[in-house]
C-alpha cells in the first residue's frame, strides 16, 4: 500500500490540504467493498429476522449471532492477522460499524466489542495478553467490554475511587469498585477497566469473568437500545493477575484516552450509517404515503427535509472517512514488532483526538436531526413501535452522551487545539496574529468568472477559518488564562472549527471527484456542498458574532463585527431549488446517493 502522507492534527486550520491528498468513500478497495456486502447479507439475513427476539434481551441469540460475525471476519478487521484478525485496518473498521445498524441494538453489541472492547489489547497490550484475548475477540466466541464510568465519575473519568491493591506475594491485585453503564457488561467475557494502584496511579487492567470478585448488577431499564446489555460491573476484592496489567502501570489515562479517541471516532461511522437507514425508509414511505392526490414526497417542505436529510449524512460520511485515512496513515508509521509499540500507537492516535471528537459531535446531531425528521415524514405512524422509524429516534438519542458528552468534546477539541497552538505543533498563534494585517482590506467573497463550480465554496472555507482565529484572538486577548472557564465561547470555536473541517471534508471530496469524472459526474457532490456551505457559513457567523460580543465591546467590537461581516459576505445562492434537485435524485434512487 503506498505510503500517505501524515498531517498534523487540527492542522487543517492553518494549511490547505490537496483533494488528492484525503481518503473518501470512492477510494475504497475491493476488500473494503466485500466486507460490506458481507456485512449487510449478515444482517439482512441473520440478523433482521431476529430483531424482536434481541430487543426482548435474547443474550443467547446475542451471543450466537455474535459467533456468526466472527466467523464472517466482521469482528477482527482491524486486528492484526498473527491474532487471528482480518490485518484490515482502521478503515474496515469504520465500515462494519456503518453497515450493521439495520441490526438495531446488535450493531451496538458489535461496535463496543470491536471498538473499546478490543482495541485496549490491540493497541496497548503485551504479546502475551494478545496471544490469550484476540483471537477469541475476533471469532466472537469471547465478548468484550470497556468499564470506565463510576457512579461518581462520569465526564470527569479521572475522578474515579476504584482501587487496586498488589498482593503481598506480588502475585496479583485486588480491585475494589464500582463500574456504571457497562455496555456489554452482562455477558462480557473480556473487560478493559481502570483503577488506582497506590492511591494515585490510574492504571489499566484486563479482566475475565471468572475472576474471584468480579459480578454485575442487573440491567438498566433504557428508552432505547433495549436489546444491548447495560450494567454495573462490582469488583469487590476481584483478584487480577499482575501479568493482566495493560500498558504500564500509572499510565492508564493514556489507553483511555486514546481508546475513547477511537471510540467517538468509530461510534460516528455508526451514527452516519444509521442516518441513511433512517433517509432511506424515510423516501420510501414518503413515496408510498399519498395525500391531497400524489405522494408526499413530491411536496417542497418534505423534498427540503429529504435534501437536508442527505447532505448532511454526505458531509458526515466525508469526514468521518477522511479522519480514517488520517489515522490508518499515522498507525502505519508505527512499528508494531517494537517494544514500545503501545507508546507509539498511543501518539498516532492522540494526533488526531480534536478530529475524532469533532466527528463524534457532528455525527452524533446529524444523526439526531435526521432521526427527528424522519418521524416527522411518517407523521403519527412514526410513532408507532411497527415503523422503523421509531426505533431509531430512541436509539439514537444516547450518542450525544455516550464516549464523553457532546458538550465535554466540545471543550475537548478546543482544549487540544490551543495545547497544540501554544507548543507551536501547529502555527495557530502566527496565523492569529497575522489575520490583524488582513482585516481592513477584508472585502465579501465574489464569484469570479472561470472559477471553477466550487471557487466560491472553496474561498469561503478559508473564511471560516479566519473567523475562528478573529474569535479566538478576541476570547484569549480578552480572557487570557481564564478562558477555559468561558465554555460558551469555548463551545462556540469548537462549532467553528467542526463546521470549517465538515465544509471543506466534503468540498475536497466532491474536488476529488470532479479530478476523475468532472464536473457533470459530480453535480450531486456539488450541489450538496454549494448547499451545505451556504447554511453553515450563516451558522459560522452567528457562532463568531456570539463570541465577539462576550468578548468585546466598544469599538474593539465593531471593528471585529466589521471585519466578520465582510469576511463572512457571499453571493446569495439558490438553496431552495438546489435541494429540489437533491431530494429529487434521493428520491429516484430511493435511498442515499452521492
Amino acid at each position: 500500500m503506498e505510503r500517505k502522507a501524515v498531517r498534523k492534527g487540527g492542522s487543517f486550520l492553518v494549511e490547505e490540504t490537496p483533494a488528492g491528498e484525503v481518503f473518501t468513500p470512492e477510494d475504497f478497495r475491493e476488500e473494503h467493498l466485500m466486507l460490506v456486502a458481507a456485512t449487510e447479507d449478515f444482517v439482512r439475513n441473520e440478523v433482521v429476522p431476529h430483531l424482536a427476539e434481541l430487543e426482548g434481551k435474547d443474550f443467547e441469540m446475542t451471543r450466537r449471532l455474535m459467533r456468526q460475525a466472527g466467523v464472517l471476519g466482521l469482528l477482527g478487521a482491524d486486528i492484526p492477522e498473527q491474532y487471528g484478525g482480518g490485518g484490515l485496518g482502521i478503515i474496515a473498521a469504520l465500515l462494519v460499524g456503518e453497515h450493521s445498524v439495520a441490526g438495531g441494538s446488535l450493531t451496538v453489541v458489535i461496535n463496543a466489542h470491536t471498538g473499546i472492547g478490543t482495541m485496549p489489547l490491540v493497541f496497548f497490550g503485551s504479546r502475551a495478553q494478545k496471544e490469550r484475548y484476540l483471537p477469541g475477540l475476533a471469532s466472537g466466541e469471547k465478548i468484550g467490554a470497556y468499564a470506565l464510568t463510576e457512579p461518581g465519575a462520569g465526564t470527569d473519568a479521572l475522578s474515579m475511587q476504584a482501587t487496586a491493591i498488589l498482593s503481598p506475594d506480588g502475585t496479583h491485585y485486588r480491585l475494589n469498585g464500582t463500574k456504571q453503564f457497562i455496555t456489554n457488561g452482562g455477558f462480557a467475557d473480556v473487560v478493559t477497566t481502570y483503577a488506582r494502584v497506590g492511591g494515585e496511579k490510574i492504571t489499566a487492567f484486563v479482566l475475565e469473568r471468572g475472576f474471584p470478585g468480579v459480578s454485575t448488577g442487573p440491567e438498566e431499564k433504557k428508552m432505547g437500545l433495549r436489546g444491548s446489555s447495560t450494567v454495573s460491573v462490582i469488583l469487590e476484592d476481584a483478584r487480577v493477575p499482575v501479568e493482566n496489567v495493560i500498558f504500564e502501570i500509572g499510565r492508564g489515562h493514556t489507553v483511555a484516552f486514546n481508546i475513547l479517541d477511537l471510540g467517538r471516532f468509530k461510534l460516528a461511522s455508526a451514527c452516519v450509517g444509521a442516518a441513511k437507514l433512517a433517509l432511506e425508509r424515510s423516501v420510501k414511505y414518503g413515496r408510498d404515503r399519498v395525500q391531497f392526490g400524489r405522494p408526499i414526497c413530491q411536496f417542497g417542505l418534505i423534498k427540503h427535509k429529504i435534501a437536508e436529510m442527505a447532505l448532511r449524512a454526505y458531509i458526515g460520511e466525508s469526514m468521518v472517512y477522511r479522519t480514517g485515512g488520517l489515522i490508518e496513515a499515522a498507525l502505519e508509521t508505527v512499528d508494531r514488532t517494537a517494544d514500545d509499540v503501545g507508546r507509539q500507537s498511543g501518539k498516532a492516535i492522540a494526533e488526531y483526538a480534536i478530529e475524532c471528537s469533532m466527528n463524534k459531535v457532528f455525527c452524533s446531531e446529524v444523526l439526531d436531526y435526521v432521526a427527528d425528521e424522519a418521524v416527522q415524514i411518517h407523521g403519527g405512524y412514526g410513532y408507532i413501535e411497527e415503523y422503523e422509524v421509531e426505533r431509531i429516534y430512541r436509539d439514537n438519542r444516547v450518542f450525544r452522551i455516550f464516549e464523553g458528552t457532546n458538550e465535554i468534546n466540545r471543550i475537548i477539541t478546543v482544549g487540544f487545539l490551543m495545547r497544540k497552538a501554544l507548543k507551536n505543533d501547529i502555527p495557530l498563534l502566527a496565523a492569529i496574529g497575522k489575520l490583524g494585517g488582513e482585516l481592513p482590506g477584508m472585502k465579501p467573497v465574489s464569484a469570479a468568472p472561470g472559477g471553477g463550480p466550487l471557487a466560491v465554496e472553496q474561498a469561503l472555507v478559508e473564511r471560516a477559518k479566519k473567523a475562528l482565529l478573529l474569535v479566538a484572538g478576541a476570547a484569549v486577548g480578552r480572557f487570557g488564562e481564564g478562558i477555559s472557564e468561558q465554555q460558551e465561547i469555548l463551545g462556540r470555536i469548537s462549532d467553528i472549527a467542526a463546521e470549517t473541517f465538515a465544509m471543506e471534508s466534503g468540498l475536497l471530496r466532491a474536488a476529488k471527484a470532479i479530478a476523475v469524472s468532472g464536473p457533470e459526474g459530480s453535480q450531486l457532490k456539488v450541489d450538496m456542498v454549494r448547499v451545505y456551505v451556504d447554511g453553515a457559513m450563516r451558522r459560522v457567523r452567528d457562532h463568531a458574532l456570539d463570541a465577539l460580543a462576550a468578548s468585546h465591546a466598544g469599538e474593539a467590537l465593531a471593528r471585529d463585527l466589521a471585519a466578520l461581516s465582510a469576511m463572512t459576505g457571499a453571493p446569495p445562492l439558490d438553496a431552495i431549488g438546489l435541494r429540489r434537485s437533491i431530494a429529487d435524485r434521493t428520491i429516484a434512487a430511493e435511498k442515499y446517493v452521492c
